[in-house]
């Protein structure tokens, strides 16, 4: 009997010597990728649009710098309220000691004929204070307004970005996909030829298609690499940072009306409430205005010490000193001032309603228009266009229709795939446009 001879692939021995190997190498490459989380994570980025925006919101510098200049502001609150800080002040009577036979000038206190202690402390006209901690925190609350108007910013960039990033894929994948059909067309059209069925016309026109879409795909190529570039500056990453191949564009729910859409927009976007803040601020400072009409007030303790008990006991003095509003005319141009930025704010409202009303009905046409030209193309043209090359490629194949009719058909489905993908990234760069003016999701 002949012993089987094995190769070395076949040798047993290969099966259980490698195991505890392949064993260790497993363990090690998970724990690996273990002890690296954030760049196992950073390098799923691109998969889905709310991954890269939940990276921009904790990385991008610009939220940042409108988060900390809100927090800031937020600060003045409290002192824009507060009362001014209280005054102590020491005088020294008769430093020279003019009245004390014997003793020399000194400027130590008890060593002079009288030293006097006061306190001082300010006091604005009731009201006043109030009305500055309340103009406070509105400018407070337009801070808080442009940083989330930064957010939405942000928001719309990286959804049109990764609208574009996935619009680039998508189209050198159709063009891979076509360019496998393309192939097997020119095997096809290659067996005829050699058969003498096929004209060289026809070998001739297949390869320069393939060509063409070769090139084509290499556009497609450098375009998702320039697209890939901006979405990783927007969140911020290196520009050269690998990105995943994008799955899906976020589903677009079907909007409401633009009367609808303006009512919501008017109570979320933070632009809106930007401008409802300033009349806020400037009636608040209207009225402080008007309040400057009225005196504000200082109120002084004193305690006067002689040298000595001989000369005298302790004396207290307190003092209220009243400031004279005597310049009304100064105060009615100041009064006429804030009445014309009160009556500045009203209409920069309304004019950013204007504004906003036709913006959004600008972003809806044009959404929805997006919308029913890819409805249009997924549920008509396109099964026309797949029917087309499946009669054009069987009449070929049957020697019923010339090479012409099915280059044709293919690149009639080729445009329509791609009109088709570009409606749905119009739709979507529509659709984010449209949930940054209205300040909310859609």
């Amino acid at each position: 009997m002949m012993a089987r001879l094995y190769s070395v692939r076949e040798m047993p021995w290969r099966r259980y010597a490698l195991a505890p190997t392949l064993t260790v190498l497993t363990l090690l490459t998970a724990l690996s990728l273990w002890s690296l989380p954030g760049q196992a994570e950073e390098a799923l980025l691109g998969r889905n649009v709310d991954d890269l925006l939940r990276y921009a919101r904790e990385h991008n510098p610009d939220l940042r710098s409108r988060q900390l200049d809100a927090e800031a502001l937020r600060e003045r609150i409290e002192p824009a309220s507060a009362l001014p800080d209280p005054k102590f002040q020491v005088e020294l009577m008769d430093f020279t000691n003019a009245m004390t036979p014997g003793k020399s000038t000194s400027l130590a206190p008890g060593d002079v004929g009288t030293t006097r202690y006061r306190a001082i402390q300010s006091l604005p006209f009731p009201g006043k204070r109030g009305l500055k901690g309340e103009i406070a925190e509105a400018q407070a609350g337009q801070s808080d307004t442009l940083r989330d108007s930064t957010r939405l910013e942000v928001d719309a960039q990286i959804r049109t970005a990764y609208a574009r990033y996935f619009l680039a894929a998508g189209q050198a994948r159709i063009q891979r996909e076509t360019l496998q059909l393309i192939q097997a067309l020119k095997h096809l059209v290659l067996q005829r030829y050699s058969v003498g069925i096929a004209p060289q016309q026809d070998a001739v026109q297949v390869q320069g298609e393939s060509t063409r879409l070769k090139v084509d795909l290499l556009d497609s190529e450098r375009n998702r690499r320039e697209a890939a570039a901006l979405l990783n500056a927007l969140l911020p990453r290196a520009a050269d940072a690998p990105l995943a191949e994008p799955a899906a564009l976020p589903p677009i729910p079907k909007p409401p009306s633009l009367s609808q859409l303006f009512e919501r927009a008017r109570n979320a976007s933070p632009d809106m409430g930007r401008e409802q803040l300033g009349i806020t601020a400037a009636e608040k400072n209207r009225d402080l205005t008007y309040l400057n009409r009225y005196p504000d007030f200082t109120l002084a303790l004193t305690n006067n010490r002689p040298r000595s008990a001989s000369i005298g006991p302790d004396t207290w003095d307190f003092m209220v000193e009243v400031n004279i509003p005597l310049q009304q005319s100064s105060r009615r141009a100041q009064e006429r001032e804030a009445e014309r930025r009160l009556e500045s704010a009203r209409e920069r409202v309304s004019a950013a309603e204007s504004r906003l009303n036709g913006q959004l009905g600008i972003t809806l046409a044009a959404l929805e228009a997006s919308l029913d030209k890819a409805r249009l193309l997924r549920e008509t043209l396109l099964p026309q266009a797949r029917a087309t090359l499946d009669a054009a490629q069987a009449g070929y194949e049957s020697g019923r229709v010339n090479f012409n009719t099915l280059i044709d058909a293919e690149r009639q489905i080729l445009r329509t795939r791609l009109a088709l993908l570009d409606a749905e990234v119009d739709a979507s760069v529509r659709h984010a446009a449209l949930e940054k003016l209205l300040g909310a999701p859609l």
